[in-house]
């Protein structure tokens, strides 16, 4: 009797896995709209006059609030002082309105020929918007990432993070493959509305999780009181800083990261440059790491959960982003199905580590440190986010110009795959140093999670 007394709602699979679901999806809606404008660089250049810098600066301004106003860090302290259902809603009604004002600039403004800060008119409006929405992105995919770990905890949270992972990514692979077909049919600002709808549906899906979110609290509650030393206090975020497992991980993740998705803004461009794919399906190459990590991240994170191993699935992942890169960067490498392959090789990459990476945050720090732990490594992450597309902006308009054909520039990529190649290098080399302080530390990365 007692053991029915005490199951709570997150004991049932089917409440579990369908409440990860209703939270996926507005992280499916996010992802959507991050990488919604990333095909679309050369139509950008062609009909609204963009340059590759000024298509970096809207790309970079993602990370712009979370770097410079340290936006990221309120919002890991917002969640662990408030909790994840206000956060949640907080951060999800400023993606909608990030994508309102990026909307406002790229159809109201587009033809304004004023400056602000140097920027057209449009051009900043919308990066202004792209930076809103990038606070309510990041500080969502701590939360969810939050809510996974209460949810999932001595469970399966590794599958569970890698699931949301895969569907987050459908959203990212929907934008690859429809934004051109979308914006050639009803106009190139045609994608982002359609995005604006779907973040203003995961608004809603949030307030449907906060009422599952409470039943479980109360259960929680009725089975033990709250532990006063289990609330945050900004004492923590000392002992956050002065653990060397949180700086390896989260320069792992900012070095990984600046491999995959500042490279996915311009991959499409470069399947068209340099592989001579068709514009309609160049977009669609591109992304397919997403589709890739669709599958797999699952399927990897399963393979954590039952087996462990996770700090040596992140020196693999690493491994294979530092070939593929390297390959891209030849300039005598140019057959189309080579170009795919590597693809297809950076999506199982871009599972891997991910599929590990989070999860691994879990074990290193208790669950009242967890939000701020999350949302200092998404703040170190939005520096290489914001910085590595305005770089490879600067470097494309500086020195890799080859010529000019129908109202667009032509780019030479071997300079900035370099780049790229660099940075895949410095990311094996720190999940290495992880590894060896995870034997020294004991953080058990290497065992399983889920508790026999």
């Amino acid at each position: 009797m007692a053991e029915i007394r005490n199951r709570k709602i997150n004991d049932s699979g089917w409440v579990r896995w369908g409440t990860l679901s209703i939270v996926a999806f507005t992280m499916m809606a996010a992802y959507f709209v991050c990488d919604i404008m990333a095909p679309l660089k050369t139509m950008l250049e062609a009909q609204l006059g963009w340059s590759s810098s000024e298509y970096g600066t809207f790309t970079g301004a993602y990370s712009f609030l979370n770097v410079f106003l340290l936006m990221l860090l309120w919002g890991g302290l917002i969640l662990d002082r408030f909790g994840i259902r206000f956060t949640g809603k907080l951060a999800a009604f400023l993606m909608v309105i990030g994508a309102a004002l990026q909307y406002y600039g790229m159809t109201v403004l587009a033809g304004d020929v004023n400056l602000i800060f140097g920027m057209k008119t449009g051009v900043f409006i919308a990066s202004a918007g792209y930076s809103i929405f990038g606070v309510g992105a990041e500080v969502s995919g701590i939360t969810v990432t939050k809510i996974i770990a209460k949810w999932f905890k001595g469970k399966e949270m590794a599958t569970a993070m890698g699931v949301q992972v895969a569907l987050a990514r459908i959203g990212s692979q929907a934008a690859y493959s429809f934004s051109i077909p979308i914006a050639q049919r009803y106009g190139i600002s045609a994608p982002v509305f359609v995005g604006l709808i779907l973040l203003v549906a995961g608004l809603f899906a949030f307030f449907l999780f906060s009422i599952l979110d409470k039943k479980l609290d109360r259960q929680v509650k009725e089975a033990a009181e709250e532990d006063e030393n289990d609330k945050f206090s900004f004492a923590h975020l000392g002992e956050i800083l002065i653990n060397p497992g949180f700086w390896l991980i989260a320069m792992l993740c900012v070095l990984f990261y600046s491999c995959v998705f500042p490279f996915q803004k311009y991959a499409t461009e470069l399947m068209i440059n340099k592989y001579h794919i068709a514009e309609d399906l160049a977009g669609t190459v591109a992304g397919l790491p997403a589709l890739g990590a669709l599958f797999l991240t699952p399927v990897f994170g399963g393979i954590v959960d039952k087996h462990g191993k996770a700090a040596s699935i992140m020196i693999l992942g690493a491994g294979m982003i530092i070939f593929v890169h390297l390959i891209y960067s030849l300039p005598f490498v140019t057959y189309w199905p080579i170009a795919i392959a590597l693809m297809i090789i950076l999506g199982i990459a871009f599972s891997l580590v991910p599929s590990a990476m989070w999860p691994s945050v879990a074990k290193i720090f208790p669950s009242n440190q967890l939000g701020t732990a999350y949302a200092l490594i998404f703040l170190i992450q939005n520096v290489g986010l914001f910085g590595v597309p305005l770089l490879i902006g600067k470097v494309l308009d500086n020195y890799c110009i080859i010529g000019h054909a129908n109202g667009v520039n032509e780019y030479d990529y071997t300079l900035p795959m370099i780049i790229f190649t660099g940075l895949a290098v410095l990311s094996l080399v720190v999940a290495i140093m992880l590894k060896v302080v995870n034997k020294q530390k004991g953080y058990h990365l290497e065992e399983p999670n889920i508790e026999k």
